[in-house]
């Protein structure tokens, strides 16, 4: 009975965000859902209590994905700057893998006061990585370390952002994680030429 309503769960899940993409989160309706979904409106409030409670769920669950799948990455790497190119390659790698999340993200998330709790504690999480990747990298040397960790950490949130907020704008035409390696790339050698 368990795998089935985990099935179910995670099938609502994966419809409200498709909803919530495709329609924004305050045009959606919990009928939409249920369509898409392929359920009764109601069987969806024996799983969660409102649409507002379907948004945290969806977000709960895909940054434990996601933060999971970026800790690994990092501890593969042998070196500051491995792993913040592994961290890059892999947050550009599931929000391509999954054009609904970084919709949502990009436009719904952070705009609504609901949730900026929430929001919150995912950018601390991000930077508070990108922390320890900095302050390996000022140890190693291959990172300045006259800059201040804050300003550099916000510095590349920012410019990721910034790359899968047009490369969402632009509906995912193009390879969105071939964007890592030429990022990582800036953050490292800067804009000054030779």
């Amino acid at each position: 009975m368990q795998k089935n309503k985990s099935e179910k769960y995670y099938k609502i899940l994966d419809s409200a965000g498709a909803v919530f993409a495709r329609h924004g989160f305050h045009k959606a309706t919990i009928s939409q859902i249920a369509a898409e979904a392929g359920v009764a409106d109601g069987t969806i409030y024996l799983y969660f209590k409102n649409k507002d409670d379907i948004l945290y769920q969806i977000i709960s669950f895909k940054t434990d994905l996601v933060f999971n799948k970026m800790h690994q990455a990092v501890e593969s790497g042998k070196n500051a700057e491995e792993k913040l190119r592994r961290l890059i390659h892999c947050h550009l790698e599931e929000f391509q893998g999954d054009q609904n999340m970084a919709v949502i993200f990009q436009s719904e998330v952070r705009y609504l006061r609901e949730i900026q709790s929430q929001f919150k504690d995912i950018s601390k999480m991000y930077l508070d990585l990108l922390s320890e990747i900095i302050e390996q990298g000022q140890i190693e040397g291959c990172m300045r370390q006259d800059l201040f960790v804050g300003l550099v950490k916000r510095f590349i949130l920012g410019a990721v952002e910034g790359v899968i907020s047009t490369w969402v704008s632009a509906e995912g035409r193009y390879d969105l994680v071939s964007m890592a390696d030429p990022l990582v790339d800036l953050y490292m050698t800067g804009l000054k030429g030779e």
